[in-house]
C-alpha cells in the first residue's frame, strides 16, 4: 500500500520532465526562454479574418488605437517575459503586399505595426566609419523585403542597390502570406537545420503562423499539440529546441488589456518653431512663359514629410532601414502635432517596405522606416494606407536618379488619379526634392535655374513639410513654409515604454 504514492510521485516526476523539454511536449509558462535553444517565437498580428474584437478597422483593414495600444504593450511583455531582457536575434514580418485586404486591395500593414515597438526596446551597434568605431542604437531592423518569386503582380520587382549585388536580398527576406514557393518554410527550416541559437521572432496573420506551425510539426516529426483555433492576440507561441534535439512548444499568456483609444505617450514631447529656409515657387500656366504640363492633376494638395529619426550617431552612419528609439516618439506623437498644421489627408502614401533594401555597411536591410513613421497618424485618423508599388525606387545611393525621380513625379501629379484629393506622403528624405525639382522645371518658362545642391537635404531635418498645391488649371505651387514642430535634438534616445 505504501508502494503507490511513490508511483504516483514519480508519474509526476515524469510529466513535470516532459513538460519543460523533449520532443512532442507543450506547454504554458511564464518563465523565459533559454538563449542556447533554438526559439521560434510567433506573435500573431490581427487581419480582418482572425483578430480581437475592436484591434482591426473594417473599412481599412489597419490597426485601431486598440490594436497600436496592444502592440506596445505586448512589446514589453515579449521582451521581459519570454526574451527574458535578452537582445532579439532577428525579426521576421509578413510583406504589406502579399496581402491585399477589403475590395480596395489595402496591404497588411500590421504584422509590421504590431512589431515596431519590439524592435525598438531592443539593441543594434554597427560601424560608423573606417576605423573600427561603431555605435550602439536602440533600434532593431526587421526583415520585410520581397523574396524571388514573391513579388506579388503588379508590383514592380526591387531594383538591387548596386550593380553588382542580385537584385533580391536573401538574409533580409521577410515572409510572404501566401507562402510562395514554400518560401516561409525554406526560411524557418533552415534556421533549424543550421541550429542557429537565440530568439528569432515572426510576426504574421493566424494563417500564415498556424500554416508554419503545422510544416515544422511535419517536417521535424515533433507532434506537437498545436492549437487549430485562433488563441487570441495576447498570445504567443514559441518553438524551442534544445541543442540535444527535440522540441516543446511554449504558450505564454500576456493577458494584455489595451484601451480602445489611441495611446498616449507617458509625456509630451517638446515643440519648437519650423527652421528650415523659407522656399516657395510657383508656376502659372502663360506666366512668365510656363506651360501647364499635360495631364496634371487638378485640385490638389499633397504633404511630403521625411520619414522619423534613424541616425543618431553624429556622423549618421548607423542605419538598420528601422528608424531609431527617438524615431517612436515622433511617429506616435504626429497625431496630435499634425492636427492644425495640415488639412487632414484623404490618404496616405508610402514606400513599400518590401520592395527596397540596401547595404547599410555591415548588413543588408529592409527599407521600413518611411512607412512606419505615418503608420501611427493612419490609424488615430482610420485613413485609407498605401503603397507606391508600381515603380522602382532605384537605389538609396543615387536618390538624384533622373528616372526615379520622373517616374514619382507622374506618379503623384500626373494622370488625374489624385485630382480633387489631400495626400500625405511618407518618403526617402533623399528622393524628396529631386521629385520635386522635376515637378517645377516640368513647367518650363522663364525663370532662373534652381541653384546647385537645391536637391540636398539636412541630415538632421526630420520636421520639415514640403507642400505641393495644384489649383483647377493645374497651377502650381510648392513650399516648405510648414513642418511638424518636434524638436528633434531634445527627444529621447530610448523608445517610449507603456
Amino acid at each position: 500500500m505504501r508502494k503507490m504514492p511513490v508511483v504516483m510521485s514519480l508519474l509526476l516526476y515524469l510529466a513535470v520532465v516532459l513538460s519543460v523539454g523533449g520532443c512532442g511536449s507543450s506547454s504554458s509558462s511564464t518563465q523565459p526562454l533559454g538563449a542556447d535553444n533554438t526559439n521560434l517565437i510567433f506573435v500573431i498580428s490581427p487581419d480582418l479574418a482572425f483578430h480581437d474584437s475592436g484591434d482591426v478597422a473594417p473599412d481599412t483593414a489597419n490597426l485601431t488605437g486598440q490594436g497600436l495600444q496592444r502592440s506596445l504593450l505586448l512589446a514589453s511583455y515579449l521582451k521581459e517575459q519570454v526574451l527574458g531582457g535578452d537582445n532579439v536575434t532577428s525579426i521576421y514580418a509578413v510583406e504589406p503586399m502579399t496581402h491585399l485586404q477589403t475590395a480596395y486591395g489595402y496591404p497588411d500593414m500590421a504584422p509590421l505595426g504590431i512589431i515596431q515597438q519590439f524592435a525598438l526596446l531592443n539593441q543594434t551597434t554597427l560601424p560608423i566609419d573606417h576605423n573600427g568605431n561603431t555605435y550602439t542604437g536602440n533600434s532593431f531592423p526587421v526583415k520585410a523585403s520581397y523574396g524571388q518569386g514573391q513579388v506579388p503582380d503588379g508590383v514592380v520587382p526591387p531594383t538591387p542597390p548596386l550593380s553588382v549585388l542580385p537584385t533580391y536580398c536573401p538574409d533580409c527576406t521577410g515572409l510572404d502570406f501566401h507562402d510562395a514557393g514554400a518560401a516561409n518554410e525554406s526560411l524557418v527550416f533552415n534556421i533549424i537545420d543550421n541550429k542557429r541559437t537565440g530568439y528569432f521572432v515572426f510576426s504574421a496573420p493566424w494563417e500564415t503562423v498556424h500554416a508554419l506551425l503545422k510544416s515544422i510539426n511535419a517536417k521535424y516529426g515533433y507532434n506537437l499539440a498545436l492549437p487549430e483555433a485562433y488563441p487570441g492576440g495576447d498570445r504567443i507561441h514559441a518553438v524551442s529546441i534544445p541543442p540535444s534535439g527535440g522540441a516543446h512548444l511554449v504558450t505564454y499568456y500576456s493577458k494584455v488589456k489595451p484601451s480602445s483609444s489611441y495611446p498616449v505617450l507617458p509625456a509630451a514631447v517638446a515643440t519648437v518653431a519650423c527652421t528650415d529656409t523659407p522656399l516657395s515657387y510657383s508656376r502659372v500656366g502663360g506666366q512668365n512663359g510656363a506651360t501647364v504640363p499635360a495631364h496634371m492633376n487638378t485640385n490638389a494638395t499633397v504633404y511630403i514629410v521625411r520619414h522619423a529619426e534613424a541616425h543618431p550617431d553624429s556622423g549618421s552612419r548607423f542605419d538598420d532601414g528601422n528608424y531609431v528609439g527617438a524615431g517612436q516618439w515622433r511617429a506616435l506623437s504626429l497625431a496630435d502635432m499634425l492636427k492644425g498644421r495640415i488639412t487632414k489627408p484623404d490618404m496616405v502614401y508610402s514606400i513599400d517596405p518590401a520592395g527596397i533594401w540596401y547595404p547599410n555597411g555591415a548588413a543588408n536591410v529592409s527599407y521600413i522606416r518611411p512607412s512606419l513613421t505615418v503608420l501611427p497618424y493612419v490609424i488615430a485618423n482610420n485613413l485609407p494606407y498605401h503603397l507606391a508599388t508600381t515603380f522602382s525606387l532605384g537605389s538609396a545611393f543615387t536618390p538624384t536618379d533622373d528616372t526615379v525621380a520622373q517616374a514619382t513625379k507622374d506618379f503623384f501629379f500626373t494622370g488625374g488619379t489624385f485630382s480633387n484629393k489631400t495626400l500625405l506622403v511618407a518618403w526617402e528624405s533623399g528622393h524628396i526634392k529631386p521629385f520635386l525639382k522635376k515637378l517645377i522645371e516640368s513647367y518650363g518658362g522663364d525663370y532662373p535655374a534652381l541653384p546647385d545642391g537645391w536637391t540636398d537635404w539636412q541630415a538632421t531635418d526630420y520636421d520639415t513639410i514640403w507642400t505641393v498645391r495644384l489649383d483647377a488649371q493645374g497651377n502650381l505651387s510648392v513650399d516648405n513654409a510648414n513642418c511638424e514642430g518636434i524638436d528633434s535634438a531634445s527627444l529621447p534616445a530610448a523608445a517610449p515604454l507603456f
